[in-house]
């Protein structure tokens, strides 16, 4: 077994001198994991790498360089549909930056909307809290001051528990 695979590994380095990284020394390189390597190329993110004989996946170095860009457009708050579509552009040589400065517009309102928004459930949530410090305990079947609080089911902080249930019923 052992010879067979230097075998391989000769005849691999015969059809295809080694120039490129495999899939583990990009991840190595990267500190991105090899799953999110295979993710990113059937997404369309990475460019489709050579294939060695056997199969291996051999990337060109330059696949650091994207994978650098990627890491830094996720810090941005860039999806991966976003990134796809902004390397996209570049590839096919139109700057993508008008359209990157539009899609961070469109991200700092809705982080606007979501302050404004925890603003209000804080302010809400302290006069909660004022209201059952006067009132110390009271009767229900759990807690009596959840089950008779005047909060909106539909607040903020109801928002990723009201997600959750979504996700779950589908």
């Amino acid at each position: 077994m052992i010879k067979t695979a230097r075998r391989q590994i000769k005849f691999d380095a015969e059809i295809m001198p080694r120039s490129g990284l495999k899939i583990g020394e990009v991840s190595l390189s990267s500190g991105i994991g090899i799953e999110a390597l295979r993710f990113y190329e059937r997404s369309g993110i990475l460019g489709r790498p050579a294939r060695t004989a056997s199969g291996y996946r051999v990337y060109d170095p330059n696949v650091l360089d994207r994978l650098a860009f990627i890491k830094k457009a996720q810090t941005l708050g860039f999806s991966l549909d976003e990134i796809r579509r902004i390397i996209n552009e570049s590839n096919a040589g139109e700057s993508p930056c008008a359209e990157v400065r539009e899609i961070v517009r469109r991200r700092l309102t809705e982080i606007d909307k979501h302050l404004r928004d925890l603003r209000r459930y804080r302010k809400e949530l302290a006069a909660t809290l004022e209201e059952w410090d006067g009132k110390g305990a009271a009767d229900g079947d759990i807690c009596g001051l959840i089950e008779n609080s005047k909060m909106e089911a539909e607040s903020v902080a109801a928002e990723p528990a009201l997600r959750r249930r979504k996700i779950n019923k589908n």
